[in-house]
C-alpha cells in the first residue's frame, strides 16, 4: 500500500538516501555485514516458525522458499566478503533494491496503475532476444541461432524495456539469443542499452567466448549488468556441445569479469547424458566456489529449437533425482541455485503469459513475436506490429491467447506443483490451447513439433510417468509436518540416475 503520512515518507525518503548513498560501504564493513546477514536469517526462520504454527501454505513449500532465501543471503555474504562487485555493480543493486522497498513506496506505483485498471499483477519481467545471430553453432540449440542476419532494431528493444519500466514498474529484463553479445543494430549493443537504463538491472545468457577484457570493464562501470554463461559440464562435455576450446575460453571470460567486478553466474542446460555431472559436488564447487559464480540456472533440455528429440530429456527418475540432489546443494552449501522445472515451489508453478498472480514474464524474439515463454513457442502477436498500431505493453499482455493460458493457470489445481510447464508437463492441455487459438510456431521446429503427433504421444507417456514419482515426492516430503518429513525424506527411494 503506498504510503500517505508525510512524516513517514520523509523517513522512507532519508533512509533510501542513507542506502543508496552509503549502502556499498556499509555493506563492506564486516562487523555491520555481519549484523545486518544475522538480522536478515533470524527474521526468515522467525517467519517460516510463523507460517508452521499458524499452518498458511503448504509446510515443505515454505521450507523451500525459506531454503532459498538463506542460501541468496549467504550468496551476497560471499560476494561481499570476496570482493567480487564493483562500486558500480554495487552502487546500481542498492539503488535499485531501494527504489522497489522504500521510494515507490511513498508514490502511487505502476503496478499499482495497471492492478486497478485490470484487476491483477502485472507482468515482472521480459526476457528478448534482440538477434538471431551467434558465433558459435551448439547442438541441439533451442534458438537454432548461427549466422543470421534477424534482429530487432534497437530503437523497438529500447521501447519494449521503456514500456516495460513504466507501465509495469519491472526493474528486471533477461536478455538472450542467440548471442546477446553479437547483438548489433543502429550502431548500439546491449551495454549501451544498460547504459540508457540504470535504474533496471540486465542479465544476459551467453556463451561469453566475446566477453573481451574491455567489455568486462565497461560492464563493471555500468554496474547493472550480469551475465549468465552457458558451460554443459567438464570440458569435454562443453566442448563437445559448444566447439573445441570453448570450455577454455569460458573459464578466461570468468576471470575478466572477477578483475573487473562484474557478478556472473552459470547457465546449465540439463540432459540424459550429463545430468549427474553437472549436480557433483565436483562441478559446483568448482564453479560456485573457485570461479565464484553467485548464481546457477539448471534448465531441464526441452524439445524445442534445432533438431529437436525427446531423447536428450533427462528421463523421468533422473528428474527426481535431480529434485532432491538440487535442494541438497541449496540447503547444505548454500548455493543459489533455480531448477526452472522442479523448483516450481519457488515461483508457485508456471510464470509464462504474464501470469495474473504476480512474477510473470513474457519472451519475444529476434522478429517481434511474442510468446508464453522461451519454452512454449508460439506467438498470437508481434510486437511491431502493436506498436504500429499505436498500442503498447498492456494491450500485448491483452491478447485471448496468452489471457487463456493465464486463467489456466489460476484453474489449474494440481495434486502438486513440481509439474509446472504447460509444455513439457500438460502438453495435452497446451494442445487444446492451440488448436483453440491458433497463435502462429515462431519458426519451422515449432510448427514441426506441433504437427508431430509422435512428439505429442511421447509428451504424454513422459507426463505420466513423471506424475507418479512427483505425486509419490509431494504426498512423503511436501504434505508433511516438518520432524514427520524430514524423517521420510531419507526413506525416499534412491532415485535411479541415468537410464
Amino acid at each position: 500500500m503506498p504510503v500517505t503520512n508525510p512524516v513517514k515518507k520523509l523517513e522512507l525518503k532519508i533512509g533510501a538516501d542513507l542506502l543508496v548513498n552509503h549502502g556499498p560501504a556499509l555493506a563492506n564493513n564486516k562487523t555491520i555485514r555481519n549484523y545486518v546477514v544475522n538480522r536478515v536469517e533470524n527474521r526468515m526462520m522467525t517467519t517460516l516458525r510463523e507460517t508452521r504454527k499458524g499452518h498458511k501454505y503448504n509446510p515443505g513449500v515454505n521450507d523451500d522458499r525459506t531454503a532459498a532465501g538463506l542460501a541468496l543471503v549467504r550468496t551476497a555474504e560471499r560476494a561481499l566478503q570476496n570482493n567480487l562487485l564493483s562500486k558500480a555493480a554495487l552502487r546500481g543493486i542498492f539503488d535499485i533494491a531501494v527504489k522497489d522497498l522504500f521510494i515507490i513506496q511513498g508514490e502511487r506505483t505502476a503496478c499499482e496503475r495497471f492492478k486497478e485498471q485490470y484487476g491483477t499483477h502485472p507482468p515482472a519481467l521480459l526476457l528478448i532476444s534482440p538477434s538471431k545471430a551467434c558465433n558459435l553453432r551448439c547442438t541441439g540449440c533451442y534458438a537454432d541461432s548461427g549466422v543470421n542476419p534477424e534482429h530487432l532494431e534497437f530503437d523497438i528493444v529500447d521501447k519494449i524495456v521503456t514500456q516495460a519500466h513504466d507501465l509495469w514498474g519491472s526493474r528486471f529484463i533477461v536478455i538472450s539469443g542467440g548471442e546477446p553479445l553479437a547483438y548489433r543494430s543502429q550502431g548500439k549493443t546491449i551495454l549501451d542499452l544498460a547504459e540508457m537504463h540504470p535504474d533496471m538491472l540486465f542479465m544476459f545468457y551467453t556463451n561469453s567466448t566475446l566477453i573481451t577484457d574491455d567489455m568486462a570493464k565497461r560492464m563493471g562501470e555500468l554496474g547493472n549488468l550480469t551475465p549468465a554463461i552457458s558451460v554443459e559440464g567438464w570440458k569435454a562435455r562443453t566442448d563437445e556441445r559448444r566447439g573445441a576450446g570453448v570450455y577454455d575460453k569460458v573459464l578466461a571470460s570468468m576471470a575478466r569479469l572477477r578483475q573487473h567486478g562484474v557478478p556472473f553466474g552459470v547457465s546449465l542446460t540439463a540432459t540424459r547424458h550429463n545430468a549427474e555431472e553437472i549436480y557433483s559436488e565436483e562441478f559446483m564447487n568448482f564453479f560456485m566456489f573457485e570461479q565464484k559464480a553467485l548464481y546457477a540456472w539448471v534448465f531441464h533440455y526441452m524439445p524445442i529449437g534445432r533438431k529437436f528429440t525427446l531423447d536428450l530429456m533427462p528421463t523421468p527418475k533422473q528428474r527426481a533425482w535431480m529434485w532432491k540432489r538440487s535442494w541438497e546443494l541449496v540447503r547444505e552449501k548454500g548455493i543459489f541455485m533455480m531448477d526452472f522445472w522442479n523448483h516450481g515451489t519457488l515461483c508457485e508453478g508456471c510464470i509464462a503469459a504474464g501470469r495474473d498472480t504476480g512474477g510473470g514474464y513474457f519472451y519475444i524474439d529476434w522478429n517481434g513475436s511474442v510468446a508464453p515463454c522461451v519454452f512454449n513457442p508460439y506467438s498470437p502477436v508481434n510486437i511491431k506490429n502493436i506498436f504500429a498500431k499505436g498500442q503498447n505493453l498492456n494491450d500485448m499482455w491483452a491478447d485471448p491467447f496468452f489471457a487463456a493460458l493465464r486463467k489456466w493457470q489460476t484453474d489449474y489445481k494440481p495434486e502438486n506443483i513440481l509439474m509446472p510447464c504447460p509444455n513439457r508437463d500438460h502438453n495435452k492441455d497446451l494442445r487444446k490451447l492451440l488448436d483453440k487459438y491458433e497463435p502462429d510456431p515462431i519458426d519451422d521446429n515449432a510448427r514441426a513439433a506441433m504437427l508431430d503427433p509422435e512428439y505429442a504421444k511421447g509428451l504424454d507417456e513422459y507426463d505420466a510417468e513423471y506424475k507418479k514419482l512427483s505425486d509419490q515426492v509431494w504426498k512423503t516430503y511436501y504434505e508433511r509436518p516438518q520432524d514427520i518429513r524430514e524423517t521420510e525424506l531419507g526413506k525416499l527411494p534412491d532415485l535411479p540416475h541415468a537410464a
